[in-house]
């Protein structure tokens, strides 16, 4: 499995892994504790065969649906096309929903769902879902960042498309072909949803530097459907450029922390909000 993945699955579902430890220490459930044990070795077709077995004897155990739910999105490997792979992505939702059958908030579950719906590029479910997060717990920057990342996908293909058409080079404006007004129509709102979305993650997290780089993309986005209005779009490409000076910065001072800040700064995100 690519370590990139291996690392979103792992931040995705950070706090359920306490979960999993105290599961060791205080359930005495035999198919839990031995499926936690086959996940924290990375045997996990054995853990998810404890799990599937927790879950057979007591189907109204979250726990067992969320770990069975985990084991199985750590399986999955985004971008993959294979049948077999596509069923992993597809089991480890149903489990995550019948969590949110016993608990309809559940975050852990309804970010698993979205971040799974994200990786199979089924867009619209990932927003509902990455929307439901944010309405549980407004104060996580995390789902308003995801939703627009989504938003600049969707506005980036189409526009790309058209200018492949034209046989646009980079640096060529797209505004003043006709053109433009359709891919105005098409990603006007999408932008505007994304660069909101953007303002909020980064006013709840002031260094969320990933968020500033789409920012800046979200700003390039708009600046190309600025049909006619060759004024407007260099106003939204100085825009972008600071966007840039700005990630640029706060990458640089992240990593000129002290070891002692970064791990509270790392710690603090995980806090739940």
């Amino acid at each position: 499995m690519p370590q990139a993945k291996r690392v979103c699955v792992t931040l995705l579902l950070l706090a359920v892994l306490p979960a999993l430890a105290f599961a060791q220490t205080s359930n005495d459930d035999t198919e839990l504790i031995l499926g936690v044990e086959s996940y924290k070795q990375a045997r996990f077709e054995e853990a998810i065969q404890h799990f599937q077995n927790a879950v057979t004897q007591n189907p109204q155990n979250t726990k067992a649906h969320l770990y069975l739910a985990t084991t199985y999105a750590q399986e999955y490997i985004p971008g993959a096309p294979t049948p077999e792979n596509v069923r992993m992505g597809q089991h480890a939702i149903a489990q995550y929903r019948s969590v949110l059958q016993l608990e309809p908030s559940n975050l852990n579950a309804i970010k698993g769902i979205a971040y799974l719906f994200l990786q199979m590029k089924q867009f619209e479910e990932a927003k509902t879902y990455y929307g439901r997060a944010s309405e549980i717990n407004p104060m996580d920057p995390e789902p308003f960042y995801s939703a627009a990342v989504i938003d600049w996908t969707m506005t980036y293909q189409p526009r790309m498309k058209v200018r492949a058409k034209l046989k646009l080079p980079p640096e060529k404006a797209l505004i003043g072909y006709g053109e433009c007004n359709e891919v105005r129509s098409a990603n006007e709102q999408l932008v505007a949803d994304g660069i909101d979305k953007l303002n909020k993650a980064i006013q709840l997290r002031p260094d969320y530097d990933d968020a500033m780089a789409y920012m800046n993309l979200m700003y390039r986005e708009r600046a190309d459907i600025q049909c006619g209005d060759p004024r407007a779009r260099a106003a939204d490409l100085a825009k972008a450029d600071k966007w840039v000076d700005l990630t640029i910065g706060t990458k640089k001072a992240k990593a000129e922390r002290s070891p002692a800040e970064k791990v509270s700064s790392e710690f603090t995100k995980q806090q739940p909000q």
